[in-house]
């Protein structure tokens, strides 16, 4: 029965197939990119070249696949057109807080460098950029790092590659043609934007990269967007802010609290979720260096460890941005947030008080 109209179960499956392989153009393109950048062949190799494979080939784990997966949802949240809805609720307070704080420096050619930690595919970075700023994205997974490096240097035009990002997601359908899906990425060609500011990538743990003293007291703000529940310890990402901001600067903050060494030990991969796109993928930033002393506050408790570092927080804002992540929109099951975001300022220490030349010595005569 499941064979035959109008089911045809096994057609169905067929065009699955046929979405899987077109991810898979996708994926080869990236992971050739990526390759070729460091002086390695490509890992498509014609049939008839008799190659020894490295020995990388065929060693993903499943680990490996699920943050291919949580990839493959990322480029359609950060550079799909549909992926603009969670991109505004998300990077557009940011980028308003950033303007209210910045706008005039900017239209005076002032330089203002903007730091993003857990940069992901960079599409945060590059819109930054593309306003004026000198942005700096960090991030640690090399399936991102690979990705985004491909979008932003290695696409010829708009709309270039085809993507089916729930072709696996056969749960809460409401029809197969939700399932099977296309989008079409980069919704807008990196390479033939002008841009008026500057952006860069590092790659590594962004606690040893900027706890450092060559980046001491360096941005003018930071901005982190679904990050700060990444940490172990989030002391430590807000000593490593307060570190790497100059006096004066602000940290822009938005996000939820799913805290992702909730229920693990340190190091140790959550997996992914059961329902493929239905809420955030915590294997995405599995690989931050860990450490002791894991804990979970709550947001009225990161504020106020915010403040006890020193920060003063200029505002701070619960219950009014409402966002999926990395959400089908179509799905009959929808997984929503409620992100507090916050603006925080780094205190310029008062000026010491120096004594004017004119004024008199004063001697004082102790009598015994």
């Amino acid at each position: 029965m499941l064979s035959k109209p109008p089911f045809s179960y096994l057609e169905t499956l067929n065009k699955v197939d046929d979405c899987i392989d077109i991810n898979s153009d996708l994926a080869e393109a990236i992971l050739d990119a990526g390759l070729a950048s460091v002086g390695l062949s490509p890992a498509s190799q014609p049939d008839d070249t008799k190659v020894a494979l490295p020995e990388w080939h065929n060693a993903a784990t499943k680990i490996d696949l699920d943050k291919a997966r949580s990839t493959v949802h990322q480029m359609f949240r950060d550079w799909s057109a549909e992926g603009a809805v969670e991109r505004e609720a998300c990077y557009g307070p940011v980028m308003q807080y950033l303007y209210e704080e910045f706008g005039l420096q900017r239209q005076n050619g002032e330089a203002i460098e903007v730091l993003v930690p857990g940069a992901g595919l960079g599409r945060l970075v590059f819109d930054l950029c593309r306003e004026g700023y000198l942005a700096e994205g960090n991030e640690i997974s090399y399936h991102q790092l690979l990705t985004s490096s491909f979008i932003l240097n290695h696409t010829s035009k708009a709309d270039e590659w085809a993507l089916h990002p729930f072709a696996l997601s056969f749960s809460n359908q409401h029809n197969r043609a939700d399932q099977l899906r296309k989008v079409t990425i980069p919704d807008v060609h990196p390479g033939g934007t002008v841009s008026a500011g500057g952006m860069g990538m590092t790659t590594g743990d962004f606690v040893t990269l900027y706890s450092d003293e060559e980046n001491k007291s360096r941005f003018d703000a930071v901005a982190t967007v679904f990050f700060i529940d990444t940490a172990p310890n989030v002391l430590t990402y807000i000593d490593t802010i307060w570190c790497c901001l100059k006096p004066g600067g602000i940290w822009v903050n938005l996000g939820p609290l799913l805290w992702h060494f909730e229920e693990k030990q340190v190091g140790q991969s959550n997996g992914g979720d059961d329902e493929e796109g239905s809420s955030r993928d915590k294997a995405d930033r599995t690989g931050y260096i860990g450490e002791a002393g894991s804990f979970e506050p709550s947001a009225d408790e990161v504020k106020l460890l915010v403040e006890q570092a020193g920060f003063i927080v200029e505002k701070y804002e619960m219950h009014s941005t409402t966002t999926g992540y990395v959400q089908n929109g179509r799905s009959m099951l929808r997984s929503m947030y409620e992100p507090c975001r916050w603006v925080a300022r780094k205190p310029t220490p008062a000026p010491a008080l120096q004594r004017s030349p004119d004024t008199p010595n004063i001697e004082v005569e102790t009598v015994s």
